[in-house]
């Protein structure tokens, strides 16, 4: 253990999680690459949990940071903040939703949190519709909502929830239908809910599931949700903090993949916009957004120097064309994995859409989920210079695969060798 590590223990709560058997400590990046204390050098496959969305040390981002830090760091929302303006101006036209308003926050938890506030305020609710094995941030009203065991350490909640089925695909009690009759059974399973409570404020979802092993429904289904949801006068809040951006390839917006019925009632979003800094936020109808009957502000959510990050960041993004760079580039990768998926009977499935890819592992010859492997396989990848992530709704068995969205082929081909090597060897 060094040094690092037992200051780390002394000091940190209990529940703060640390990958590896010997953690890192990350000193430095570039690209798509990391550097630890010791000298070593990684491939970057997890990007700081989908965060460094373009690439590490991305320069242009670098400059606005600190050309912004030497003119103002701090104003809060008290004042007009030009930086601030210019990127929901941005934001607001890219959401799709007509008529959008913003409000900048400095987290996903902190988002999901302001959308529950209006959705409930709007609609005089306090119960939400959340899908299973979802996970929305670790506020007291995120956990409330979050249907993964895994991460909702309290059962006391603010609000009353109801969890809807149609997340995970590939398990439950409708995974061995037709993507057709999936969709209705989880259509019939929401209506029949509804069927037996009061009316609830919202349904939030997330378009793929992140700390849930990157799983999702067929296309389409939250489209067959809304026209449910509308007829009762449900919102729909798509959590976008780790599938926005174009991050999936296919699309901008996890959502659009569901889009028959037009943009949802609100979007959250927050990770990849800052490439690291601390952004976050929501966009809502100006109905929605305007229903608060109470003074609020933002002491950080805004800051000059998030929003000049942003800002650089996000045409970055749209200037060299990352979302299809996403599409492309992951395609490929995920061909690859399925390829070195098909030879171990150790891989239930390889999933995802752009740069958003899940490896799920089982013992092998069942479906019993293997947390263990994916602990040994996070491990010998590290050695062979990768670093991935892990999550799951059964024990965190899935590896987490998501690079920034600069990824080049060549480093797609690295990381897919390594990634074979680390199961050969760990499985």
């Amino acid at each position: 253990m060094t040094g690092l590590h037992e200051r780390h223990l002394a000091v940190s709560p209990a529940w703060l999680a640390l990958y590896y058997r010997q953690p890192l400590e990350l000193t430095h990046g570039e690209g798509r690459h990391v550097w630890d204390a010791d000298g070593n050098r990684y491939l970057d496959f997890f990007g700081g949990i989908l965060t460094t969305m373009t690439a590490h040390a991305l320069p242009e981002v670098t400059k606005a940071v600190t050309e912004q830090a030497g003119r103002l760091i701090h104003s809060s929302t008290l004042y007009l903040n030009r930086p601030m303006v210019e990127l929901a101006e941005r934001i607001a036209t890219l959401s799709g939703i007509p008529d959008a308003r913003v409000f900048f926050t400095t987290s996903g938890t902190e988002a999901n949190d302001a959308a529950l506030l209006l959705a409930t305020a709007y609609r005089g609710s306090n119960q939400i519709l959340a899908m299973r094995n979802s996970y929305h941030g670790r506020s007291f009203s995120a956990v409330s909502i979050t249907g993964n065991k895994g991460w909702s350490p309290t059962t006391l909640s603010p609000l009353q929830t109801l969890y809807v089925h149609g997340g995970v695909r590939s398990r439950g009690p409708y995974a061995e239908l037709s993507d057709e009759r999936f969709i209705k059974a989880c259509v019939a399973d929401l209506e029949d809910l509804l069927g037996h409570t009061r009316e609830p404020a919202a349904l939030i979802a997330e378009p793929v599931q992140g700390v849930g092993g990157f799983t999702a429904p067929p296309d389409g289904l939250y489209a067959a949700f809304r026209e449910v949801l509308d007829r009762h006068g449900i919102l729909w809040i798509s959590d976008e903090v780790q599938t926005g951006w174009g991050r999936t390839g296919d699309h901008f917006w996890g959502w659009q993949a569901h889009a028959e019925n037009g943009p949802p009632d609100i979007i959250t979003f927050a990770k990849g916009i800052g490439n690291g800094m601390s952004i976050g936020g929501v966009v809502a109808r100006a109905d929605v957004m305007n229903c608060l009957d109470a003074n609020s502000i933002s002491t950080f959510g805004g800051s000059p120097v998030t929003m000049a990050a942003g800002l650089a960041n996000l045409s970055y993004l749209l200037e060299h064309d990352l979302q299809g760079n996403a599409r492309r580039v992951g395609g490929l990768l995920i061909e690859r994995l399925r390829a070195v998926g098909a030879a171990s009977e150790a891989v239930k499935e390889v999933r995802g859409r752009g740069l958003m890819i899940g490896i799920e592992l089982v013992k092998p010859g069942t479906d019993e989920a293997n947390p263990e492997a994916a602990a040994a396989v996070l491990e010998a990848a590290r050695a062979g210079g990768l670093l991935l992530g892990k999550g799951g709704g059964h024990n965190t068995s899935v590896l987490r695969i998501a690079p920034p969205l600069s990824l080049t082929v060549a480093e797609a081909e690295e990381g897919a060798a390594i990634l074979a090597d680390a199961l050969h060897a760990a499985i």
